[in-house]
């Protein structure tokens, strides 16, 4: 491989002392912001900073998944390319929601299976046309993945060089829980099962038909479960925007920036992140607690606490870009908040 996994520096923890100070010193009692105090340190502490502040752009990374043709979705493949041109039209739920938010928007396509047209919020990565069915074979070449983590790395690179310091990654791709499902079970050594849900709205018996095909797979690469390495287990079962999310991640972290994580898919990319190197997650605030099966199982694995909880399970990046608002609460806080000498407020004393 070409790729190599980036170093990412360690919080300013030298600042924390500065940093907690200017929190407390703020026209409020010590703590009074809860998790938004927490929020403004962190991210003092990752821009190694006293004066946190915030620009964010938003990616939908889009491929296709191989065996969505084994009907591990209730949806059909087309899908994927049709949910493509409405993000490009506007008219997705993560449109409405990064317009809301004034997050830029790019779609990108690492892997979708069938041709797209050129379009300025395109990013035509276009490594293969989707994976492999990983019920049959690899659904990746170590190729393709250094490609593919490559290709994040770029993406992550060019908004760092416009100026932003956050990032939020939404995905699209039919077949993609069950992606997410494999990998964490392979890297957590969670039973396949337990690891996966409804995905886009299975009932009971797509459900059942979705893990018989999920614990097919896990038998056609028991060497992989055996012996789980991250990239390994990324090329036998990843897809190929899963890929792109991880090596966009490890880049941002590198640079010290803010990933605003979101569902369970993307929270699979974590995983895969954090194994790679786990100091990903010093750089990482979980947004929203997904409806899907095992996400609240994975997040505490890796030592999450979501900042909101709506029920939300449609993925895009919606609930990263939902909780936006919260961490721009947080640097704002500190940058426009009075102090107590300042405001000329007398300082509370301990009862």
């Amino acid at each position: 491989m070409n790729w190599n996994t980036p170093e990412i520096p360690p919080l300013a923890k030298e600042l924390e002392p500065v940093l907690r100070a200017s929190i407390d010193g703020r026209t409020k009692p010590i703590g009074s912001l809860g998790r938004l105090e927490a929020l403004a340190l962190q991210l003092g502490l990752m821009q190694a900073t006293v004066e946190p502040k915030l620009a964010g752009a938003a990616f939908v990374v889009a491929g296709d998944h191989g065996f969505a043709e084994d009907g591990v979705s209730p949806c059909p493949q087309a899908v994927t390319v049709q949910m493509v041109l409405n993000f490009l039209a506007g008219g997705a739920g993560i449109n409405v929601f990064a317009r809301q938010m004034g997050l830029p928007l790019k779609v990108v396509d690492a892997g979708v299976a069938a041709p797209l047209p050129a379009h300025p919020d395109l990013v035509p990565l276009s490594i293969r046309a989707g994976t492999r069915n990983a019920r049959l074979e690899r659904a990746m070449t170590m190729d393709e993945v250094d490609a593919a983590l490559s290709g994040g790395e770029s993406l992550v690179a060019q908004i760092a060089a416009e100026g932003k310091n956050a990032v939020i990654f939404g995905e699209m791709g039919i077949g993609n829980t069950a992606s997410a499902s494999l990998l964490m079970s392979a890297l957590t050594g969670t039973p396949i099962a337990a690891c996966t849900g409804r995905g886009a709205g299975h009932d009971d018996a797509g459900l059942a038909h979705k893990i018989s095909i999920l614990e097919a797979v896990v038998e056609r690469h028991a060497d992989v479960w055996a012996k789980p390495e991250p990239l390994d287990v990324l090329a036998a079962v990843g897809g190929l925007e899963i890929a792109v999310i991880v090596g966009g991640m490890l880049a941002a972290a590198e640079r010290r920036m803010l990933i605003v994580n979101d569902g369970f898919i993307i929270t699979a990319a974590l995983l895969v992140a954090a194994r790679l190197n786990p100091r990903v997650l010093d750089y990482t605030v979980f947004a929203h607690g997904s409806a899907e099966q095992a996400h609240a199982q994975l997040v505490a694995e890796l030592g999450g606490k979501p900042l909101l909880d709506l029920g939300l399970r449609l993925g895009e990046g919606t609930g990263a870009a939902l909780a936006w608002p919260l961490l721009e609460a947080s640097v704002n806080f500190l940058a426009q908040m009075a102090t107590f000498e300042s405001a000329g407020v007398t300082v509370p004393t301990a009862p």
